[in-house]
């Protein structure tokens, strides 16, 4: 029997119970609410067609214009089941688990390892991966992606937020490999819920720029006296500008000859040169043990923001390439270390990195030396 159910008012007038108030949408659809005890009634959805009947839950809706919204999430799910698509009810986990399982059987075990792993951290037990298929939004995708970019973080410079975004694109795209899937097993009838969510641009291709001495001499002129010195501790180093940034008296052991970092890979205790040495030497005179070591010319530490207007004035006064950034001083730190013949366990020690990372995006410097020791050996 059908009843009113299309306010609030007439909603409120109804008796708690288990089986739903329906009112028909137009013929072989029909709305239900389901009113409770206490708190916000429940909505469900029923289509019958040849005789046979099929039931689908649509939630609650604390909006006042819930029935409104209701039999719109009712016609969505009609259309979606006329153009095909399965009434069973899976959710976001599920489907990446089960595209895991057809890469295993159509790709390779390397590639369902790679998006096993990428899901176990960000979809597995996650808020998005209990979300059903059927209800996905682009909102929904779009918050789960943007938030795989660490914005916040001080000790994020350009090359890290690069970096998170070129990551963020491959989990991004095995996500979308995965909901395709579902679409074309009709799981679901459209991919509305993610196809306008797109990659990031221009994030693929690692920033290779090297200063030369000359550069790097011309830079550090042009830079004010306080980030001078960040810049030097930088080239000295290898360390990210937001780990020096926040240096103490007190994290620089002048004894010893090292420097204590706490940055986004954990805490460690760095040798540096004598040449280092002298200069954090200087950065300490006559401070505290828990001032800052390279402080703003204001007394304040250094973040992100604060540097980035003022090197990018001081890049363009050198006449350097203008995708030179604070993270290039660190390239051609790692880059002079590896083209001196140290190892890249030890440069990844000192880096706060991998040696993996190393390897990758520096083993290439060492084909001149390698080709030195090949040709010391006579062969024909």
């Amino acid at each position: 029997m059908a009843s009113n159910i299309n306010s609030k008012s007439a909603r409120s007038k109804l008796l708690a119970r288990r089986e739903p108030y329906w009112s028909r949408i137009r013929t072989g659809l029909y709305i239900g609410y389901r009113k409770l005890v206490v708190g916000e009634g429940t909505w469900i959805a029923r289509r019958q067609e040849d005789g046979m009947k099929q039931y689908r839950a649509l939630g609650s809706f604390s909006d006042d214009r819930a029935y409104d919204i209701a039999v719109d999430a009712a016609n969505e799910w009609n259309k979606s089941l006329e153009q095909g698509a399965s009434n069973k009810v899976v959710t976001i986990e599920e489907v990446c688990r089960f595209y895991v399982e057809n890469l295993k059987v159509r790709k390779t075990a390397a590639s369902a390892a790679d998006a096993e792993g990428r899901f176990k951290r960000l979809v597995y037990g996650k808020k998005i991966g209990h979300i059903q298929l059927s209800k996905l939004r682009a909102t929904d995708v779009k918050k789960w992606f943007n938030a795989q970019v660490d914005l916040e973080d001080d000790d994020n410079d350009d090359e890290d937020i690069r970096k998170s975004k070129d990551s963020a694109n491959r989990n991004l795209n095995s996500f979308k490999a995965a909901l395709n899937l579902a679409m074309a097993d009709a799981f679901v009838a459209t991919d509305a819920g993610w196809k306008s969510v797109t990659v990031f641009k221009d994030v693929g291709k690692r920033r290779t720029a090297f200063l030369d001495m000359d550069q790097r001499n011309a830079l550090i002129t042009n830079c004010p006296e306080d980030l001078n010195s960040l810049v030097k501790a930088m080239l000295l180093t290898a360390a990210r500008p937001g780990e020096l940034a926040k240096l103490t008296v007190g994290d620089f052991n002048k004894s010893q000859g090292t420097i204590y970092l706490d940055g986004k890979t954990g805490r460690r205790t760095t040798t540096i040169s004598t040449v280092a040495r002298q200069f954090f030497t200087g950065q300490s005179k006559d401070k505290l043990r828990n001032a800052l070591l390279l402080p703003q010319a204001n007394g304040k530490r250094w973040v992100k923001d604060d540097w980035k207007g003022v090197f990018k004035d001081a890049v363009k006064k050198a006449k350097l390439p203008l995708d030179t950034v604070m993270y290039t001083l660190r390239h051609v730190a790692i880059s002079e270390l590896i083209m001196g013949g140290m190892d890249s366990l030890l440069v990844a020690r000192l880096a706060g990195t991998s040696v993996a990372m190393i390897e990758k995006h520096y083993g290439h410097l060492r084909h001149h030396e390698t080709r030195q020791k090949l040709d010391a050996v006579q062969m024909i």
